[in-house]
């Protein structure tokens, strides 16, 4: 089988490409914007008659778009996110390769829930900042789209390479500034929120299987259990051997306050959100709280989760520890 998989350098891609090339029946090409793909191509910017010709010529049996942008302004991230899905679409409609297209989005596109509810895939969409709308757009662009397509909306991502901006990567690097230095206290913001993370390798399993199978439509990719930050931090102490007090702070929203070991931007950067600020207390546009309901994975694709966070949480560290 051959699969073109887009974005296969992101945090998701790469998993998914070793995912990929670990099964012997898949014949791998990764398409991209940087020199280390095998075919340079910018979904962004390029025609869909260009993809189309290169579609028709490569003849792929599954296309995995796992490329996009996570930050920027509203204009950037719908290039990204929106535009490019909208040429993958259009050239595969105008190709004769008649490839199955798996689209990852993200719990974004649902935006805040209900406090102890689990959201199905038939829960009305309601993205709470740009990003959410402009995944939601790409989304809604493949369902509508007539093609052969799934759209997994992935939850929480974690595991090896979380990226050092997010939540969780902001929070072990708190954490490895607060043991370099010998602070026996760490103070973090935020820490109430609850969400369901789910590893990346398990992700990238569900990415394999959504390849392989006829389910169309939306599927979550989620754990089925929302964890609350706090607790993660608490978890991440341990395996990192943090033995200090954690202390959560109830800041105004803002930028961090300088002389606290807080979860804020490396030196010199721009911070960003604050876990605690704004009326979303995590820099998703999804509020306090969100759980997958995952039943469709399993139902209609086999896949559950096998890694669970703790272990997620150890890779974190050892990442973040190397730069001890």
């Amino acid at each position: 089988m051959r699969v073109l998989l887009l974005g296969a350098n992101g945090f998701l891609g790469r998993f998914v490409a070793d995912r990929l090339l670990a099964d012997p029946a898949v014949h791998l090409t990764a398409l991209g914007r940087g020199d280390d793909a095998d075919v340079r191509f910018d979904l962004a910017g390029g025609s869909p008659g260009a993809l189309t010709r290169f579609l028709d010529a490569v003849h792929p049996g599954v296309i995995i778009n796992c490329a996009g942008a996570t930050r920027g302004g509203a204009r950037e991230l719908t290039r990204h996110n929106t535009v490019a899905v909208a040429t993958v679409c259009e050239a595969l409609r105008r190709s004769r390769c008649g490839a199955r297209l798996v689209q990852l989005g993200c719990a974004s596109e649902y935006g805040p829930s209900q406090h102890g509810s689990s959201t199905a895939e038939d829960a009305v969409p309601r993205p709470g900042g740009p990003y959410g709308v402009s995944k939601l757009a790409a989304s809604e662009l493949v369902l509508g789209s007539g093609l052969d397509a799934i759209v997994l909306r992935v939850f929480s991502p974690v595991g090896p390479g979380t990226p050092a901006g997010s939540p969780l990567g902001r929070l072990a690097e708190a954490m490895r500034r607060a043991m370099q230095s010998g602070d026996g206290e760490l103070k973090l913001g935020g820490l109430g929120v609850q969400r369901d993370f789910v590893d990346v390798r398990d992700v990238a399993r569900a990415v394999h299987a959504a390849s392989l199978s006829a389910a169309q439509g939306v599927v979550n990719i989620g754990t089925g259990r929302a964890v609350r930050l706090r607790d993660a931090a608490a978890v991440l102490a341990r395996v990192a051997g943090f033995g200090g007090a954690l202390h959560e702070l109830d800041l105004p929203p803002g930028p961090m306050r300088a002389g606290h070991a807080t979860v804020g931007a490396p030196r010199g950067e721009t911070p960003p959100e604050h876990l605690g600020a704004g009326p979303f207390p995590y820099p998703d546009g999804c509020g306090s709280w969100q759980q997958a309901d995952v039943r469709t994975a399993r139902d209609r694709l086999g896949w559950r989760p096998r890694i669970n966070l703790e272990e997620s949480l150890a890779d974190i560290w050892m990442e973040a520890a190397c730069r001890i």
